[in-house]
């Protein structure tokens, strides 16, 4: 299944190493849910220094997306983000997106997560969202 799945999303914008201009965020299975090292280029800056809030909610749905395809094993779309800014997310700095499984309701889960600085810990950004499984 993995080699299927890459090739599925070699294009994905959040996850696909053939996006040229994309994420290419990489996620890895925890015994909480997933974890994901990020740096966001300075490309995606909104105010200096700081990654614009679009690019930060897109690095969590990625991050969410990624803990239901590893808590679930299921494929599913975004039916809802919430994403609640707490610091200012700095760009070109190593820091940390963790996602966990909140709730399996058969039909649909939800997921929660959170970017970090990676030196600290500290929370820089959270997120909840409900994620609705893909046909395969």
């Amino acid at each position: 299944m993995a080699g299927l799945l890459d090739k599925r999303f070699h294009r994905c914008f959040g996850c696909g190493p053939g996006h040229l201009a994309g994420l290419h965020v990489r996620s890895f299975k925890t015994p909480e849910g997933v974890a994901s090292p990020i740096i966001i280029p300075r490309q995606y800056d909104g105010p200096p220094g700081a990654a614009h809030g679009g690019i930060v909610a897109a690095y969590l749905d990625e991050v969410l997306a990624a803990t239901v395809l590893r808590t679930t094993t299921w494929i599913g779309v975004t039916g809802e983000l919430t994403v609640r800014y707490v610091k200012p997310v700095p760009t070109d700095t190593p820091i940390i997106g963790r996602g966990s499984l909140a709730a399996d309701h058969g039909r649909y889960v939800d997921v929660e997560g959170r970017l970090e600085e990676l030196s600290t810990g500290g929370v820089l950004a959270t997120a909840r969202a409900r994620f609705f499984p893909v046909a395969p």
